[in-house]
């Protein structure tokens, strides 16, 4: 999602003491915790289609970190060793987002982002996150139909959300037993201190985007002491998990189809869409209610309202995008259609994924599994009362017309179990770095400020005017990216919050359009 909060909790029970240097005398006492830090991975080439230097291992970890002398679960780990001896400072870990995405492959994808100043003071750490890809995967069985998260809210079909809602708990219940419980941001947290201490390491730094802020926020609250050199990148706000941060989404859209409004109507001998934001704006709804009477054919799918609402949200936080497909979709209205297998909806990118020889190790529906153990078992702020979604559903499709009754309808977290723990309060003075978009569509500019006002002790590079989901990029030119190999690279976080502009494309010397960034489907949201 697009691109910030309690003194530090020592976790539950053994957590806070989960691996620390213990010295000999005592490590027979805590032989439960230490045997994880003591695991000695058996290195080998990831895959025949990458270097041999891009090395995967296996480890174990407790399935539930106050029994771990009881079930263990897989933990699949990557490294690529690119520290040069002298100037190594220790090992960065990387997280995609998510919830649900598969982070094993990231050292070999970051590589080429990271300048060579900063590949020589770390070495790179993936992993797929626990129920996650070769991590001792999660599955519910849902079908591709039950996988598809965009239930915009109506009257007619409300009892039918719901049941969708409640086959998906039960679903996922039947499927995972007694794992479903432990498959939680904390407890990933508890993962990555079990890799660093398996590392040798006394403390990691970290980049996470979108869901990976806050993973490396609960981190850094849980264990700070090991908290090193951390960047988090499109933000999710703590004080919102979970259903606030879907519900983001809707607020968000808002100001972003405002400021399409105006861009577009500055532009109408170009798009011929209205020459005034009103007109612009009627334009646009015209075109939803003419869907809703008759879906458009477009390259071969037939969209309602519905679909174009859902298709066109993450758009408008980049209005040239938005303004071209608007145009498109009027055409195949008016008879037009786009040619088959294209859409004039924006693509919608996948999560990260590993090599085509190993997809078939991972359920189908892995991603949407992982996503919804991970929302709903975080907190138990969720209502378990259907009629709460139905009136929040109603007042948000009134509140925000684009977005909010899709933001607002019953998830299957109404049907899911009681947590086994509390949500984590985020609020502490750990020193790291925030990264921000203004234009954000997964993880809004509010939630970054959410995120950042919780971590007081963090500064944020803020991109005035930026577009696009994920800010760090490894473009050399830009000037956020500038700022976060220098804290990389020395560890020093600036004097004061940094404002950027969007970096500049040299061909045209105009600020860089990125395209938007729409969550995958079908499947679970992705932030």
């Amino acid at each position: 999602m697009r691109i910030g909060r309690m003194a530090p909790l020592l976790a539950v029970g053994v957590t806070a003491t989960l691996v620390p240097a213990l010295a000999p005398a005592q490590a027979s006492a805590a032989e439960p915790l230490t045997r994880f830090a003591n695991q000695q991975p058996a290195w080998h080439r990831c895959d025949t289609s990458q270097p041999a230097a891009f090395q995967c291992a296996t480890i174990k970890v407790p399935l539930d970190y106050d029994r771990p002398d009881s079930k263990t679960i897989k933990l699949a780990i990557s490294r690529l060793k690119t520290s040069v001896p002298g100037k190594r400072h220790g090992v960065l870990l990387f997280n995609p987002g998510g919830p649900g995405g598969e982070g094993l492959d990231m050292p070999f994808m970051m590589k080429d982002v990271l300048p060579k100043k900063v590949r020589e003071r770390y070495d790179l750490i993936g992993f797929d996150p626990r129920g996650v890809g070769r991590s001792t995967p999660v599955t519910c069985g849902l079908t591709t139909t039950e996988q598809n998260t965009e239930h915009p809210y109506k009257a007619e079909t409300f009892s039918r959300d719901v049941k969708w809602a409640r086959t998906v708990a039960d679903k996922c219940r039947a499927k995972n037993g007694d794992r479903l419980p432990y498959i939680t941001t904390r407890n990933t947290a508890r993962d990555m201190d079990v890799i660093r201490a398996v590392l040798g390491e006394k403390k990691i730094s970290y980049l996470g985007y979108s869901y990976g802020t806050y993973l490396g926020a609960v981190y850094a609250q849980m264990f700070p002491q090991r908290t090193d050199r951390f960047v988090l990148d499109s933000a999710v706000d703590p004080a919102r998990v979970w259903r606030g941060m879907i519900q983001v989404w809707a607020e968000g859209s808002e100001p972003a189809f405002t400021r399409w409004t105006k861009w577009t109507a500055q532009r109408h001998r170009t798009y011929k869409l209205g020459d005034t934001p009103a007109k612009v704006k009627k334009t646009f709804w015209d075109l939803i209610a003419r869907a809703d009477r008759t879906p458009i054919n477009d390259g071969g799918r037939k969209l309602t309202g519905d679909d174009i609402r859902a298709g066109l949200r993450p758009a408008f936080f980049s209005p040239e995008y938005a303004a071209e497909a608007v145009v498109e979709l009027k055409k195949a209205a008016g008879g037009h259609a786009t040619a088959p297998g294209r859409s004039s909806l924006p693509d919608r990118p996948q999560e990260p994924r590993r090599p085509t020889a190993a997809a078939g190790q991972t359920p189908a529906d892995n991603g949407t599994a992982a996503f919804w153990a991970v929302v709903c078992g975080d907190t138990a702020a969720w209502s378990h009362d259907p009629e709460q979604y139905r009136r929040e559903a109603i007042r948000d499709k009134a509140k925000y017309p684009l977005y909010g009754d899709f933001g607002s309808n019953i998830t299957p977290c109404a049907f899911w179990d009681k947590p086994a723990e509390q949500v984590t309060a985020v609020h502490n003075n750990v020193g790291l770095l925030t990264v921000q978009n203004q234009w954000d569509s997964q993880t809004p500019l509010v939630s970054g400020l959410g995120m950042h006002r919780a971590l007081t002790g963090s500064r944020m590079v803020y991109v005035k005017g930026g577009e696009g989901h994920g800010v760090y990029m490894g473009n050399p030119r830009a000037c956020a990216d500038r700022a976060v190999n220098a804290y990389l690279n020395s560890g020093k976080l600036p004097a004061r919050d940094v404002t950027c502009k969007p970096p500049v494309d040299p061909g045209t010397g105009v600020h860089q359009r990125i395209a938007p960034t729409p969550r995958q489907t079908p499947g679970a949201p992705r932030f």
